[in-house]
């Protein structure tokens, strides 16, 4: 029998639908940090991402055992999608918006795991890691958000729509501006990562 890395996320759904725990925990650990950075990066404090992170798997996995789940071949798209409107239900709860903190020293890529690094790769690989996200934080919040989800969701530009309520083209504009504004951003600072 083939390991549960080597199934597809429709695989793994299937196999925890026929009471497999353990799909499930590979499908978990297959997203855990794109969806956990995404979160951060909208709601910028680590504590909350952790809360809405588990409510989002909860939400998941309730979706899942009712077998409501109809998304199939597009697991982590309807997983940010959750995501993301939890995080909106939250700010909407509270009234408030999402601030921009520059500086907050605070690490989206701190639930990354990479082995066997030296201690310089380390170093080097925190310090872009930092500067990525001091210039993704000082981007206008719709652009950041497309990126984030983007290259951290893995999501397809209809999806992006989709979550966040705009066009395709919307979506596609602000993906634009904001790599414009980074590379700038960049330029200004003679950052490369």
């Amino acid at each position: 029998m083939r390991k549960f890395n080597e199934f597809s996320d429709t695989e793994l759904v299937l196999a925890f639908q026929d009471g497999n725990s353990y799909a499930l925990e590979a499908l978990i650990n297959r997203y855990k940090d794109k969806l956990f950075s995404s979160i951060q990066f909208i709601v910028k404090d680590k504590y909350l991402a952790e809360d809405l992170f588990q409510e989002t798997f909860v939400r998941i996995i309730d979706t899942l055992r009712s077998k409501r789940y109809n998304e199939e071949g597009k697991f982590l798209p309807w997983a940010m999608r959750i995501a993301h409107n939890l995080c909106v239900d939250y700010f909407r709860k509270v009234k408030r918006t999402p601030t921009i903190v520059t500086g907050d020293n605070k690490d989206v890529f701190d639930v990354i795991v990479v082995v066997n690094e030296n201690a310089e790769q380390k170093i080097i690989k925190k310090q872009g890691y930092d500067r990525m996200h001091q210039m993704l934080s000082a981007l206008p919040e719709e652009q950041r958000e497309v990126i984030v989800l983007r290259h951290f969701g893995d999501m397809s530009f209809k999806d992006i729509a989709a979550v966040t309520n705009c066009s395709i083209n919307t979506a596609l504009g602000r993906m634009r501006y904001g790599l414009i504004n980074l590379r700038k951003m960049m330029l200004e600072k003679q950052v490369s990562i």
